[in-house]
């Protein structure tokens, strides 16, 4: 076993939604693994399978776990020792429960030189709308760990919004990324907004705020007098101006050391009230006008109401 952890790279999704052939592609055609020997644990046997030759021509040592009661730390701590790898790719059951694998990484001995690095899982576009309907605890049960969520096959006419909500509400974390059916990579459907800028009221969730966070500060102008409410964790000290504080959240950028705080400045008759560090459910109407803080001008809200609220399960959001 190396001095560090081994990294571990988990892939789930259900049968025949591109698990195979993303590590295929990961270990095959890309410089990810970069001559490093891989053990690959496959835990169901697809459409795709994989070619002897090729595995052993990138270092690839390959053991299948046919049941759920044999993905246990043990079994998979002797493959590594049996093995030596310099990282561990695991191609999961997805109709197992994805808590077998919280109970493998919770595991003393396991977490002690092991540590997953990142989850991916691979949606096949066409039928997810499917499996919400008629599988969503299975469907959702896949997600739950995932750091990245791939959505194969994917086409225009897919209800994009309806995807991200349902993956956001089971998983803040998780960044969407859409694969068009050729492979490449849906730019314009990665940057679109998870709400309509065209209405007069926006009420923005916890998932929408970073996206929000920044669109509007490169876009003040199409924000101008629209009403907008979002649950907002204050900025008030008290040696802050007075007649205005700071609504925001804390969002991750791209990985827990790079976590910042996002926020607006907002103008109220009722500013001394407002506790520093409190949480309220704001409702603001947006100027845009020149504010020192700002440097210039900016996004400027102007209180209409705000409630005292419960600090949410998660308290960062995430730009994706």
């Amino acid at each position: 076993m190396a001095e560090n952890k081994l990294p571990i790279y988990l892939f789930t999704g259900f049968m025949d939604s591109g698990k195979t052939s993303l590590i295929k592609d990961t270990i095959f055609d890309g410089e990810f693994t970069e001559g490093a020997h891989v053990l690959l644990i496959v835990c169901e046997d697809g459409d795709e399978e994989y070619d002897e030759a090729d595995l052993i021509k990138h270092r690839v040592t390959k053991v299948d776990i046919e049941n759920e009661e044999d993905f246990t730390a043990e079994n998979i701590i002797r493959y590594a020792d049996e093995a030596n790898p310099d990282m561990i790719f695991i191609e999961y059951n997805g109709t197992w429960q994805i808590s077998a694998v919280s109970d493998v990484l919770e595991d003393k001995a396991f977490s002690q030189d092991f540590d997953l690095v990142q989850c991916l899982t691979t949606v096949e576009g066409p039928t997810f709308d499917s499996f919400l309907t008629n599988m969503r605890t299975m469907m959702m049960d896949q997600i739950f760990l995932s750091d990245v969520v791939i959505i194969n096959r994917s086409s225009d006419d897919l209800p994009k919004s309806k995807f991200r909500a349902a993956i956001k509400a089971n998983n803040k974390r998780a960044q969407i990324v859409y694969e068009r059916p050729d492979g490449s990579i849906d730019e314009k459907a990665m940057s679109e907004l998870p709400y309509d800028k065209s209405q007069d009221r926006l009420d923005l969730s916890d998932s929408d705020y970073a996206l929000f966070y920044m669109d509007i500060m490169d876009n003040p102008k199409d924000y101008k007098g629209k009403t907008i409410s979002f649950r907002a964790l204050i900025y008030n000290p008290d040696d802050y101006k007075p007649g205005q504080y700071v609504p925001g959240r804390f969002a991750m950028t791209c990985c827990e050391a790079d976590i910042q705080f996002m926020g607006l400045i907002c103008k109220s008759k009722n500013a001394a009230s407002i506790a520093h560090k409190s949480w309220v459910d704001l409702t603001a109407k947006v100027s845009y006008e020149y504010d020192k803080d700002y440097g210039g001008k900016g996004p400027v809200l102007y209180e209409v109401e705000t409630k005292p609220a419960d600090k949410p399960e998660d308290e960062l959001v995430y730009f994706s």
